[in-house]
């Protein structure tokens, strides 16, 4: 299963009612499955291997992962030896990759894109000494854990300054694919949007890839042609930004902070940090403690957050944007606190209640402020 593939599975796991998947706010999730492992001997290093999508120079989705992976091996050192497989495409070629890694002595893998979910759980069971950690997947076994960073935390953020920065009150969003993780971030994005400024409306331009410049610069010019004067995305080159830079727009980045892309377009980036993660779970294993782990941490577990923001964005609308971080650090603050109304004005999370993980995993409709509808959508 690849990554669009996702939506079908999330459309039958029963989001989409009104009212339901809202719950009170709760704290990020973190299910476990029994199982644990045993220590590396102190003489050897720990190998550790993981798999890219995309290529390590994407300066987007790829690119994060990799310096997470850089930011393991330099946090221990001789204790670990790294490695990675970069342009792997979803499927068979990602078993045999995956495959590969364990065969080489890899005893633990991060396989890094939801299409390589199945792959991952197939090699698993064939190597039940080796520990996998998939990135975006929702299945586990005794030795496959699953990770995920809340980006809707930083996209919300980056909603309220494209709200307060706007003129003409149309924003553009680059997509890749119409799945739940994409769908989720553009609702996220949109709230901090209506949240600043009642009055803009974000349009979206599907690409159907997570890495085409051409398309994503492609997709952005007719976004500006539409008027939108900011720009945001969840693709994974700097495409967008580039086009904002040479258009005199604003943007914002994903993934990395991509403000050397366009230094006066780029008004932050909403960026994964996995660095952390990636040590601590290699010590876990080193350690003998490591266990097969439901992982979905936010800005307050440092596995996402903004980049720094750019000076020509107001002092006042700063302090609102740092304060709201403040909020969802503490817990004080979802970013889908309800009501929140779907784009036919239907109320989907009632006053008091905030949109349960399972929803968000589940998402495929659009959040009041959103123009025009999903790829196949029935009207």
């Amino acid at each position: 299963m690849d990554r669009r593939n996702f939506l079908k599975y999330a459309t039958l796991s029963g989001a989409g009612f009104t009212f339901a998947g809202c719950t009170g706010r709760k704290s990020n999730q973190q299910g476990e499955v029994s199982a644990t492992a045993s220590p590396i001997a102190a003489n050897e290093p720990l190998k550790v291997g993981f798999i890219y999508v995309g290529p390590v120079n994407d300066f987007g989705w790829t690119y994060a992962h990799d310096l997470g992976r850089r930011e393991l091996q330099a946090n221990l050192q001789d204790k670990v030896k790294t490695t990675f497989v970069e342009n792997v495409s979803e499927g068979a070629d990602a078993e045999r990759v995956i495959r590969q890694l364990a065969l080489d002595g890899n005893k633990l893998i991060f396989t890094t894109s939801f299409g390589f979910m199945n792959p991952t759980i197939k090699v698993a069971k064939d190597f039940p000494k080796v520990f996998f950690e998939h990135c975006t997947g929702y299945k586990r076994a005794v030795n496959v854990g699953t990770y995920l960073g809340r980006f809707e935390e930083p996209r919300y953020l980056t909603g309220m300054i494209a709200g307060k920065m706007t003129k003409s009150n149309i924003i553009g969003f680059v997509g890749a694919y119409p799945i739940p993780e994409v769908i989720r971030g553009i609702g996220a994005f949109t709230q901090g949007v209506r949240a600043t400024n009642p009055k803009a409306q974000v349009r979206v331009i599907w690409v159907q890839s997570w890495f085409d410049p051409a398309k994503e610069r492609e997709a952005a010019q007719a976004l500006v042609n539409l008027g939108a004067d900011i720009l945001s995305q969840h693709t994974d080159s700097a495409a967008a930004i580039q086009l904002a830079e040479e258009k005199g727009i604003y943007a914002f980045g994903y993934n990395t902070d991509m403000s050397k892309f366009g230094a006066k377009a780029h008004l932050t980036s909403a960026i994964s940090k996995w660095g952390k993660f990636y040590t601590d779970k290699a010590l876990s294993v080193i350690n003998g403690s490591w266990k097969s782990q439901e992982v979905w941490d936010g800005i307050s577990q440092e596995m996402v957050d903004i980049s720094p923001m750019n000076q020509v964005i107001p002092g006042d609308v700063q302090q609102l944007v740092n304060a709201k971080r403040d909020e969802f650090i503490k817990g004080a603050a979802h970013p889908f606190d309800g009501p929140v109304k779907d784009q036919r004005g239907v109320v989907r999370v009632p006053q008091g209640k905030v949109l349960d993980d399972k929803a968000q995993l589940a998402m495929d409709w659009y959040v009041e402020g959103v123009e025009g509808t999903l790829p196949n959508e029935k009207s």
